[in-house]
């Protein structure tokens, strides 16, 4: 049976690799059912709903990529997403998580639409590289601010907004060491690095009386609190326009950066540089998100980690199957993942902006037409607190940029519509 529905013969490999491998790929990114729980809790929502909601969307998006698409490749709500969700749309717009999660479920319903009349490709081709770039590079800035700020590194200043925090405080100093610690053991090549060092100092948490202790196993807590809490009254609202787009292509980019990146290190990209198969694992994604908006959390995708499992040797959809059953078997450890202080997930936050930041190597800084508006969309992000308002000054940068510097026509019609819609909504308010 598993021969039939992954072709496990055909790309050459067999069931004790794929295990393995999935095994491999949960690990290194099993620290989101602690952290994506932490981050969308800080909204109002019920943690241990958000703990299921994402344990289960996982393993949906998981199942799907695995048995519909044939790529090792895991999904989960994604870094970037959940921190724009809970720190720009609800705490810095003021929106109710309920909206929030409306937004993201009309997000998915797009990209589902977008995958299935292949309007997907001329969106991803006609955003120049730069504006990807800065995109994500941006999300990385804003999720470092996010982390530091969390961590008590950087507080509030009444003079210059932002200043210094305790450093010495015991907050300070195990958030500290939980950045140091997983860069110290994913540069040793440690499995599951981000998971031990959240860990660790949740442990360290607990000895020292921050943390109290409530085991580590239970039945999975109730999801009533957030399933199918979504209000749409809020969604059609003009300020919501820019939400939902930027829930849309953070989501689209970070996917098909992530498939072509993990596709070609299991070298599953045709001769011709087509990928196959594409629209089925879009689909994968965009249904992921979709379901999980029900659930109650933000926007699944593709995970980039999933090359840890292509790496021990994973090369079909039974990998992916693999990590979306340690999912759902993650859903007994409830009580593990509710005492998981702020602090302990701060690195884990630091050092996935770090990994997003490497992205600014990409730039062409030979082009101001180009590197100015990625620069923009980068500072712009932290400065406003919001991913969607980066992204809007970095699309209306690069049109103005590029028509005043007599390069027009390098600009697409998907950019100079973005433009305009972002900038009717700047002056609507």
């Amino acid at each position: 049976m598993l021969e039939r529905l992954f072709k496990l013969r055909e790309h050459g490999t067999t069931v004790r690799t794929e295990i393995i491998a999935g095994m491999t790929t949960f690990l290194t990114m099993a620290y989101i059912i602690f952290v994506n729980p932490s981050l969308l809790a800080q909204t109002g929502m019920d943690q241990g709903a958000v703990f299921v909601a994402t344990c289960v969307a996982a393993a949906v998006g998981c199942f799907i990529m695995g048995l519909y698409a044939n790529y090792p490749i895991a999904q989960a709500p994604g870094m970037g997403l959940n921190a724009f969700f809970t720190f720009s749309v609800v705490n810095g717009m003021g929106y109710t998580w309920e909206v929030a999660l409306a937004a993201v479920f009309c997000s998915g319903v797009l990209f589902i639409l977008l995958s299935l009349f292949r309007i997907r490709e001329w969106i991803i081709n006609s955003i120049p590289m730069s504006l990807r770039t800065g995109i994500a590079s941006g999300i990385g800035l804003f999720l470092a601010f996010i982390a530091l700020q969390s961590a008590g590194i950087i507080v509030g200043n009444p003079g210059t907004l932002i200043g210094l925090g305790d450093i010495t405080s015991q907050k300070c100093l195990f958030a500290a060491l939980g950045f140091v610690l997983t860069v110290a053991l994913v540069h040793r090549n440690v499995k599951g690095a981000v998971m031990i060092s959240i860990l660790a100092v949740t442990a360290l948490g607990i000895i020292f009386g921050d943390v109290k202790w409530h085991g580590v196993m239970d039945m999975p807590p109730s999801v009533a609190p957030t399933f199918m809490q979504l209000d749409f009254s809020g969604v059609f609202q003009v300020g919501m326009i820019s939400v939902v787009f930027a829930f849309l292509f953070v989501d689209l980019f970070d996917t098909a950066g992530t498939l072509v990146g993990v596709a070609s290190k299991a070298g599953l990209i045709k001769e011709d540089g087509k990928l196959p198969r594409l629209n089925r694992a879009l689909l994968a994604d965009s249904t992921a998100t979709s379901i999980g908006a029900l659930l109650g959390t933000s926007n699944t995708t593709s995970y980039v980690e999933s090359t840890s499992g292509v790496a021990a040797g994973g090369r079909t959809g039974l990998t992916a199957v693999v990590v979306g059953i340690f999912f759902l078997l993650a859903l007994f450890f409830s009580p593990l993942a509710g005492m998981i202080p702020a602090y302990a997930t701060s690195g884990a936050l630091l050092y996935v902006s770090v990994l997003m930041l490497s992205g600014i190597a990409n730039i062409d800084w030979n082009d101001l037409t180009e590197a100015a508006p990625a620069a923009i969309t980068c500072i712009m992000m932290p400065l406003t607190y919001s991913i969607a308002e980066g992204i809007s000054f970095g699309f209306i940068a690069y049109a103005v940029i590029k028509l005043l510097s007599g390069k027009g026509r390098d600009v697409s019609a998907s950019v100079w519509l973005m433009a305009a819609i972002f900038t009717i909504k700047f002056i609507v308010g």
